[in-house]
């Protein structure tokens, strides 16, 4: 990197008519956050000196999600080159490389902005403007990069306006650049609305630049990086990139994926080494998974740890809140939410364990649930080390279980029990022989 100050100009102001939501199109999430956050991220690695975000008029909810950064609002949407100019008070006397970004082109990466600046630093490349660009391998509605024989950049021409020589050209433009702040403010000043758009063209920069005698440059990158989400469907391409990375990144970092086309993760989520996550698994946000860790088919996760050696589901479900200790087990069915699970805890089949604390060794029989809520407040269940929870059993919360203690299947617990007693909270048993048969012929005679 050189030692020229960078400043970062992103473009948020686009209504995203063609997304047909009330959500500006740059809130729109990939892989569990929005467009411009990732975006944000992205442009931090570069430490820039500073970052403006330019919105639309109502765009509240963008200003608040890229706060503490600047926002200038973009009053008329008058095209790229006006999204700038409404950003230029904010760039006055600045004189270091200016990058302008796309909130809706979330994929590009740090290296490749790296990559531009430095073209347009001082201590660089010394270029006035330069241009992303990259090679897809359908150009035919992108604008073309025309260089010369020493590969400058001399113009930038729309595919609509390209000769049959320009449109042969496959190297396009992504409508990420970089200018050396020095010449920012003249080329904006020059630009006018001249155009079937009655837009500023952002672009035009290109030739006012080469008509100056000033050096403009192509830094190409791939073709994913560029991916502009307009639509829904742009969003879904989207998300299937970041969620390739994000695949290969968990298994790089020593996790086995069975069948990592149906993983799906969130962007923060944490998995140790030697974890084994099966197919159609879901992590949510905050999820962290230590080592040696076994996630079966059909799970989905969500604001949970997961500590070395457990093992969960298939089939199971972990909430917000949700602790599963070293070696404790999460069987098909279960479902847990803001409670923990002891070391070696096990629930393996078709439970409910919500706002409660199971100890370690602790086993939680099939059917159980914590009656955490009473249609006013939500109270805690508290199970203790190597207690026995029979099968179907409701522990009807505050209540507490003791170390050792047993409760028999079927009961209904509504008072602590104490350690190592037997509960059995249940309607005793009433046999009435030969019933049966009593009723059976009453029916068939009917």
């Amino acid at each position: 990197m050189t030692d020229t100050p960078i400043a970062v100009v992103i473009l948020a102001a686009g209504k995203g008519t063609r997304m047909k939501s009330a959500l500006p199109k740059v809130m729109h999430a990939v892989a569990g956050r929005p467009m411009i956050v990732h975006l944000l991220d992205t442009v931090l690695e570069l430490a820039p000196q500073k970052v403006i975000v330019v919105v639309g008029p109502g765009m509240d909810v963008v200003t608040e999600t890229v706060a503490p950064h600047l926002t200038c609002v973009q009053e008329t949407r008058d095209g790229t080159g006006g999204a700038v100019k409404a950003a230029s008070g904010e760039l006055e006397g600045f004189t270091g490389t200016v990058l302008v970004l796309y909130g809706d082109t979330p994929l590009v990466r740090a290296e490749t902005l790296r990559a531009a600046a430095k073209a347009c630093a001082r201590d660089g490349g010394g270029a006035a403007v330069s241009v992303l660009g990259f090679r897809p391998a359908h150009f035919h509605q992108y604008g073309r990069l025309i260089t010369n024989a020493d590969g400058a950049l001399e113009a930038i021409v729309e595919a609509k306006d390209a000769s049959p020589e320009e449109l042969a050209v496959n190297l396009c433009n992504s409508g990420v650049m970089a200018f050396d702040g020095r010449h920012l403010p003249g080329l904006l000043d020059r630009l006018d609305t001249n155009n079937a758009k009655g837009e500023y063209y952002l672009t035009d920069t290109v030739a006012l630049a080469r008509g100056d005698g000033l050096l403009a440059t192509v830094i190409e990158g791939d073709e994913d990086e560029f991916l502009g989400v307009n639509s829904r469907a742009d969003l879904a391409l989207a998300e299937a990139v970041v969620q390739g990375e994000l695949r290969a990144r968990a298994m790089d970092g020593g996790a086995t994926l069975v069948d990592p086309g149906t993983v799906w993760f969130h962007h923060e989520t944490t998995l140790g080494q030697d974890v084994v996550v099966g197919p159609n698994v879901v992590f949510g946000p905050g999820v962290t998974v230590a080592d040696n860790v076994e996630i079966r088919a059909f799970c989905h996760l969500e604001g949970a740890t997961v500590e070395s050696g457990a093992i969960i589901g298939p089939y199971a479900r972990l909430r917000p809140g949700s602790l599963v200790g070293r070696a404790a087990h999460v069987g098909n069915f279960v479902e847990i939410k803001n409670a923990s699970l002891g070391p070696g805890a096990k629930a393996n089949h078709l439970t409910y364990i919500g706002d409660a604390d199971v100890g370690a060794k602790s086993n939680i029989g099939a059917g159980t649930i914590t009656c955490n809520y009473d249609g006013f407040g939500k109270y805690r269940t508290v199970i203790g080390e190597g207690s026995f929870i029979g099968s179907n059993s409701a522990l009807v919360a505050p209540v507490t279980i003791g170390d050792g203690a047993i409760v028999a299947a079927g009961s209904t617990i509504s008072r602590d029990v104490e350690a190592d007693a037997m509960s059995i909270g249940r309607a005793p048993q009433d046999d009435k022989p030969g019933w049966a048969a009593k009723f059976r012929k009453l029916k068939s005679k009917g």
